[in-house]
């Protein structure tokens, strides 16, 4: 049909479908008849789709965009979803290698290694991992601290600075606590690597002031923290790599605040049978509310 759109007015229609054997009737009841009922929620599917694409900083692919339009009451299937945003030429991040950054320091006492690659947790605020890794900026490096909490994936604190000193780690701790003060907090583990950032004697004695058990993984195992690193890999694939390139500290901490509430607030999250993980700890704490009394 576009063949013979892009040449009728010069051979006409009919001797163009005699040529190429196409009846020209047709041709006519395609140019006349009203679009089908696919083609029509086809267009209105592409609108949504590129909608929930734009509004998640062009990080989903088909799976994530498709749990998002069943979210909002837009019943489709996935392959429907997978075929249209194949046709649309949107796609979504892919991870690439992640890097470890801290360092181990064999010399210094280490606490016991309570995980042992089990990262999974009950309720918030019973497991929390720590890690750091590194940005490439115009002014060079920066580093950047999180720490999340198992349960929800939820990230309590992070920090960002030009150094690798400890205040680097225990200002992100910082941030968890403060996060964190209207929560229980007896009977967390804290886990990291052996990085002397999180074996230093003041990060210690602030999990310990905090009624914080510590866990350091085991040496050379990039396995025993390796949901934090996970998540420093899309972190790196969903903003480093796919924003940057970046200036330097301030605007690397501005789009890092931004990329945190969205990941804690509206990014829907596998693990978490597709919500986001501020929507799982609600729900978790609203199935652990007592309920009340009846009324006699």
């Amino acid at each position: 049909m576009t063949f013979i759109d892009a040449r009728k007015d010069r051979w006409g229609i009919e001797p163009i479908c005699r040529t190429v054997q196409i009846a020209p009737s047709t041709y006519y009841a395609r140019t006349t008849r009203p679009p089908s009922a696919r083609v029509v929620r086809d267009g209105e599917l592409k609108l949504a789709i590129r909608r929930v694409w734009e509004a998640n900083r062009r990080v989903y692919g088909a799976d994530k965009v498709w749990a998002q339009l069943n979210r909002e009451g837009t019943p489709v299937a996935r392959c429907t979803v997978e075929r249209l945003i194949r046709g649309l030429g949107l796609r979504g991040v892919v991870r690439g290698k992640t890097v470890r950054t801290t360092i181990p320091d064999e010399a210094i006492d280490r606490p016991v290694h309570l995980v042992a690659r089990r990262f999974r947790a009950d309720a918030p605020n019973r497991l929390w991992v720590a890690d750091l890794t590194y940005v490439r900026t115009f002014s060079g490096w920066v580093y950047v601290a999180f720490v999340v909490d198992v349960f929800s994936r939820f990230v309590v604190g992070w920090q960002a600075s030009r150094s690798l000193h400890t205040v680097l780690a225990l200002d992100a701790l910082e941030m968890a606590l403060w996060r964190r003060r209207a929560k229980r907090l007896d009977g967390l583990v804290h886990h990291s690597d052996r990085g002397t950032q999180y074996l230093a004697v003041r990060y210690t004695e602030r999990l310990a002031e905090a009624g914080i058990a510590a866990s350091v993984g085991s040496r050379g195992d990039s396995y025993d923290n390796a949901l934090a690193e996970s998540f420093h890999g899309l972190y790196k694939a969903e903003l480093i790599r796919h924003r940057g390139p970046w200036r330097g500290l301030d605007d690397l901490e501005h789009a890092t605040l931004d990329y945190v509430d969205w990941f804690n607030h509206r990014r829907l999250h596998g693990e978490l049978g597709m919500i986001p993980p501020a929507e799982f700890e609600a729900s978790y704490y609203a199935a652990a509310a007592p309920r009340p009394a009846a009324s006699q």
